[in-house]
């Protein structure tokens, strides 16, 4: 057994020792080449690129309009004509219901008073809210006309381009 050791011993040492030649040959080739690249002369620089003057203008705005300013005059005649001075109210307070999204909120039947209706209102967590007419709801600026056993009635305000209103009519119905 001491004779299969010694002979595996030899062998690893000579495979050692070769490639440590190896390693040498490879070595001296590497720095040769780096010897060479080092040696070899620098080449031009290349100039820096000509940087072209860019013309000037000066404002001179005596006769002119201020470009800062909109024109009166550039606006066209149909936007003006259109603005039927319908807008909803930014100054008024919004009510709860007014931060849902209309099809997000359920109807779930009518309650009578003596001398008034009013609608009940689920929302999307399960909380029940009273409406009467007056009152908004949806996100869309719509305020309750009429309230029915089956149905709610509104009027949305929406905007058909900026500054442009138009009401539309809509309905939240009675859900089972």
């Amino acid at each position: 057994m001491s004779g299969r050791r010694q002979m595996q011993g030899f062998l690893w040492l000579t495979l050692a020792l070769l490639l440590t030649g190896c390693e040498g040959d490879r070595m001296s080739d590497l720095e040769d080449y780096v010897q060479s690249v080092l040696n070899k002369p620098p080449g031009p620089i290349e100039p820096l690129p000509e940087i072209k003057p860019v013309a000037t203008f000066v404002y001179e705005p005596a006769d002119r309009r201020d470009p800062f300013t909109p024109d009166a005059q550039s606006a066209p005649e149909e936007e003006i004509a259109l603005d039927n001075g319908l807008a909803p109210d930014p100054n008024r307070r919004k009510e709860e219901l007014e931060g849902y999204p209309l099809d997000s909120l359920r109807m779930v039947g009518t309650l009578d008073t003596g001398s008034e209706r009013w609608g009940l209102i689920r929302t999307k967590e399960g909380i029940l809210h009273r409406v009467r007419v007056g009152n908004h709801l949806g996100q869309n600026n719509g305020q309750i006309i009429s309230i029915e056993d089956d149905e709610i009635q509104l009027t949305e305000i929406v905007s058909d381009a900026p500054g442009q209103w138009r009401e539309r009519a809509a309905t939240v119905a009675l859900s089972e």
